[in-house]
Formats: structure tokens, sequence, C-alpha cells
């Protein structure tokens, strides 16, 4: 299988970490196509992938195109792909707010499939989401969730759904970071030291995910565990609570997922 990535920024490069990464592709069966050659240079010295300023050289021959533009530069990407794919091929975009209808309309009966992946796939834990066009069939779907699964979950969903998935998965991370951040800075007011505090909330974020994923349990029951009757934890929440951070976390999904809406009206 020969993968081909429209666009070298930092989603192209988390997809492109996490196949060679779990060895599900060679890298000199990864194609990147990146305008900036600067850019394409890194990419080929740091992963030893093919990388040029133009997909003209290799684009006929790719099973895969993974389109990895923003969201501004979509259009123009597309045009540039437009009778150079081959019929069985399977393009996929990562592209936020770009419909299947967009691009079906551009590339009829093509096999497309509209993915949202993000970025802790270049570490083997990401999370994709992915909704399947009408000339996307089984055989093309099990390519794509092969890149996608081997660094990371993988769920089919409803197009109308992938919104949300950009609300939640998409933006989350960088939601996630934000909460690291301010528990390890109140570690460090607490009086420990920076690399260890720093330590302590990634590992400890890692850590209650970990019991989400494995015990199945939700997370207000795990929550009650640790929350004994007049203690510290107990004490922290309340402050949360009246902080209100569940909300505030709540509304910032839906805003980006209202976001990722809007970039595609």
């Amino acid at each position: 299988m020969k993968l081909a990535l429209i666009g070298g920024g930092m989603m192209a490069e988390a997809v492109i970490a996490g196949v060679l990464r779990e060895n599900v592709l060679l890298a000199s069966d990864v194609f990147v196509s990146e305008h900036k050659a600067v850019r394409a240079e890194e990419l080929r010295r740091k992963y030893g992938v093919q990388a040029f300023c133009s997909a003209a050289a290799f684009l006929e021959d790719m099973d895969v195109v993974f389109l990895a533009v923003k969201p501004n530069a979509a259009e123009k990407a597309m045009e540039e792909l437009r009778g150079h794919l081959r019929p069985d091929a399977v393009l996929v975009s990562i592209v936020a707010g770009l419909t299947l209808s967009r691009i079906e309309n551009m590339f009829p009966q093509q096999p497309v499939i509209r993915v949202m992946p993000n970025t802790p796939l270049a570490v083997g834990a990401g999370m994709s989401a992915y909704a399947l066009g009408s000339c996307a069939e089984e055989a093309h779907e099990e390519k794509v969730h092969e890149i996608l699964a081997a660094a990371g979950k993988v769920v089919c969903l409803k197009e109308s759904l992938m919104d949300a998935v950009t609300g939640l998965s998409g933006s989350g991370p960088a939601f996630a970071f934000l909460v690291i951040g301010a528990l390890a800075d109140g570690g460090v007011a607490a009086g420990l030291p920076r690399k260890e505090a720093l330590l302590m909330a990634a590992q400890t974020m890692l850590g209650a995910a970990k019991m989400v994923l494995d015990t199945k349990r939700h997370p207000a029951e795990l929550r009650d565990q640790v929350t004994s009757p007049a203690g510290t934890t107990i004490a922290g929440v309340r402050v949360l609570e009246q902080r209100a951070v569940c909300g505030a976390f709540l509304d910032a999904v839906l805003c980006a997922a209202e976001k990722s809406k809007s970039l595609g009206e």
C-alpha cells in the first residue's frame, strides 16, 4: 500500500509518525506533497519519507491519498488533485468542516472517506472517527482503518456527527494540555519542583484515562472512589464546581463543534 499526504502540517505529521511507529508502512511507501520546501525537507530528514513540493510526480501510483491541508486551502488542493487519482484510490479528508458532499461533487465515483484524527496519533494514542462516502466500499474502509487503528482508537460514525467529533477529540488534546499545565502549576504552587510536578500531572491524567478505558466504568463512579468524606479530594472538587469548570469544558466542546460546522458552510 502506498500512502500520499497532500499537506505536511502537524496532522499530516501525526499520521506519518503513527504509521511508521507501528510499522504499518515503510517510509519508502509514504509520499508527502508540501509546498514549503523547508518543511518538505524537514519531513524527509526526520522520517525518511518521500517529500516533494508537488504531488504530480507520484499521485497516480497512490492507493490512499490523505487531504491534509487547512480548510481555506482545501478547494485549491482538490482542484490540483482532479484527474490525477486512480479510480480505485481512496481519497481521505482530514480537513475540518469539509463535507463528503463537497468532496464528491469534485470527485464523482471516487471512493471518499472523511476522517477526524487527533495529534496523539503520533505517539500511538490517537482517536480517529471516520464517515464513509457513497462510493467507499469495505476494501477501501479496511485500508484507512488499518492506517488509523495502528496508532490509536477508531470509530465509524454518521457524517452528521463529525462536527461533534472535531469539537471533542479533534480539539480535545489542546483542552487536556491546558488541564495538565494547570495541575502542574498547582503542584508548583504547593511546593513541588516544576519537573516533578509536570510528570505527576501528565501521568495522573494518563492513568485516569486508562482507568476509564480499561474498566469501562463511568467517570463519576471512578471519581467517587477517590472522593472520601471530608477529605482532600472533595475539597478540591468543591472549588472546581464553584468555578463551573465542568460547564466550561462542555461549552468549549460545543463552541469548537460549532466552529467546525461553520467551516463547512
